[in-house]
């Protein structure tokens, strides 16, 4: 009786482990979040800056996940995230358009965020690259609370004008950080471009 009731237990226990893994009625759906709030962009972060691990936003289980290779929990073997980086909620680069078929990606310069936080942004430009042969932009962007930033623009000319070396970092950073991938800058454009490209993908 007394192994009984310990199996008992035992099989409770991982029903209610299989249970934690499934998205509350609670859970944010990051994923679908509004585009724009008072004409002020939304950004969602999956990876702090100054961190590693790849995490990314599982979408059916409403959780901020790090990513895997091979069972093992993959990690950038380069330098640090220079930004925050995450998506811009309900866009899809659509495939078929030549999209990547994932939502658009954005980095905003401030200090480490958390995952799962959602920041007001001032986008500031665009980095188009050819990944493997695929279209791959990349938001820059900046805080839009003045409390959040750390650099005092708001525009690409000013990022340009008063920042040259951060241009290089983040050009640099985004065409070595993966060396399996074949990656090729293509433009690096202002915020009128940015726009542009948040309107073509954005699913609303």
């Amino acid at each position: 009786m007394k192994y009984i009731t310990l199996i008992f237990i035992f099989l409770s226990f991982l029903s209610c482990k299989e249970k934690l893994r499934e998205p509350s009625k609670e859970a944010i759906d990051y994923y679908n979040l509004p585009t724009f709030v008072n004409d002020t962009l939304q950004a969602v972060i999956e990876i702090p800056a100054g961190t590693n691990k790849k995490i990314e936003y599982h979408i059916q289980l409403r959780q901020f996940t790090v990513d895997s290779i091979n069972h093992k929990p993959r990690s950038i073997e380069y330098l640090p995230y220079l930004g925050n980086y995450g998506f811009i909620p309900s866009t899809y680069s659509d495939p078929k358009k030549g999209g990547d078929g994932d939502a658009l990606d954005i980095l905003v310069l401030s200090e480490s965020t958390p995952s799962g936080s959602i920041i007001k942004v001032i986008p500031i430009g665009v980095l188009r690259l050819d990944d493997n042969g695929k279209s791959d932009d990349k938001i820059i962007a900046v805080p839009a609370q003045l409390a959040q930033q750390i650099l005092p623009i708001k525009s690409f000319e000013e990022l340009s004008l008063n920042y040259p070396e951060i241009r290089k970092m983040i050009s640099v950073w985004f065409q070595n950080y993966n060396p399996k991938d074949e990656i090729t800058i293509l433009s690096f454009n202002g915020e009128d471009t940015a726009y542009s490209i948040i309107k073509k993908w954005s699913k609303h």
